[in-house]
């Protein structure tokens, strides 16, 4: 495994960021292809025996049983300083904007219960999981750098927003002397790069580390066209960002698997190959054991300058999909947007 320093913080993480969406029990959450507590310890054990330190989940995922699921299992398999935990925090529910709860208060609560839910005093990482446009940015940050101040956060990310949000917090932030964002996890993979647009320049000038989920797009860059798991049938919020750009996206799925026979390596270590020449650590779900021992071999797979041509070559412009497309002001109000329950992150 090889590590790097997340951004402008002093965390030094993996460049395999294990995401902990596949974890936890599935009756209590939007996705049903998640993994039980025993096959999920057993995925993160690995995930540590093959050098991974950094781990990412939310509060949304599954009602936090998967934070529950992570922080039993860190706690049993390595020390609290050795890794790298991050969360994240939805914006504010209508219920509690009628309520009168403030977005300070709420990140407070929220983050209180992640930490119950992950067993730790804690975490590395606090993300803003997708931009509250009900609540003023002044309180976020603020709310932000409070937790930073009473030390149960060491660093603030921020997800799912645009480039220009990102740099309009940060200047608040720098104006302020609050803490400033160091890293983004956006939609970011070889069939979907619209990212390149504008955030990574941003994050290249600024030093921001890119944390990209989806890089495998669902399982799609890993598998051969016409291939399917259990998660490629069920997982309908992938379904709803890929299926409308399935043909084109194919013919580069195809070159991947072209480029994986020539090396003798598998599709994932092809893409995430890829990924690794662009962003600091790409997060890469797991709910089988060799999903991990793959993106682990990604680490140590180079390639030159036309091979990654050939790769990006067919790429064509895509609409933004799912929570970038759904989360706007219009929505901002919308209790089945915001619930933690049936949260489509």
């Amino acid at each position: 495994m090889e590590y790097v320093r997340l951004g402008n913080s002093n965390l030094n993480v993996s460049r395999i960021c294990m995401g902990c969406m596949g974890f936890g029990d599935a009756g209590n959450g939007q996705h049903t292809w998640t993994v039980d507590e025993t096959l999920s310890r057993q995925i993160i054990k690995r995930g540590l025996e093959v050098g991974v330190n950094f781990f990412d989940t939310a509060i949304a995922y599954q009602s936090g049983t998967s934070e529950q699921y992570l922080g039993r299992a860190l706690k049993d398999f390595a020390k609290r300083c050795d890794v790298i935990v991050a969360t994240k925090f939805l914006p504010r529910t209508s219920e509690e904007m009628d309520r009168g709860i403030t977005g300070q208060q709420h990140i407070e609560r929220m983050l209180d219960q992640s930490l119950q839910n992950l067993g730790m005093d804690y975490v590395d990482l606090y993300i803003y999981h997708m931009w509250d446009y009900a609540t003023p940015l002044y309180d976020i940050m603020e709310g932000l750098n409070n937790v930073v101040k009473a030390g149960k956060v060491r660093y603030i990310g921020i997800s799912n927003c645009y480039a220009y949000q990102l740099a309009k917090a940060n200047a608040l932030a720098e104006k302020e002397n609050f803490a400033k964002f160091v890293s983004v996890q956006g939609h970011y993979n070889l069939i979907f790069r619209e990212e390149e647009r504008e955030m990574a320049k941003l994050c290249a000038e600024d030093h921001i580390a890119m944390t990209p989920y989806s890089a495998l797009a669902g399982g799609r860059l890993a598998k051969l066209p016409g291939e399917t798991s259990k998660r490629l049938q069920e997982d309908e919020y992938a379904r709803l960002k890929y299926d409308t750009t399935a043909r084109q996206d194919s013919v580069i799925i195809s070159r991947v698997a072209k480029l994986a026979e020539k090396h003798g390596v598998s599709m994932t270590e092809i893409s995430l190959a890829w990924l690794l020449n662009k962003v600091t650590s790409p997060i890469v779900g797991a709910t089988k054991l060799h999903h991990i021992d793959g993106a682990a071999k990604a680490i140590h797979l180079s390639l030159n300058d036309d091979e990654m041509a050939f790769l990006e070559e067919p790429y064509i412009p895509h609409q933004l999909v799912g929570v970038m497309a759904q989360n706007t002001p219009a929505n901002a109000k919308n209790k089945h947007v915001w619930s933690t329950g049936n949260q489509k992150i």
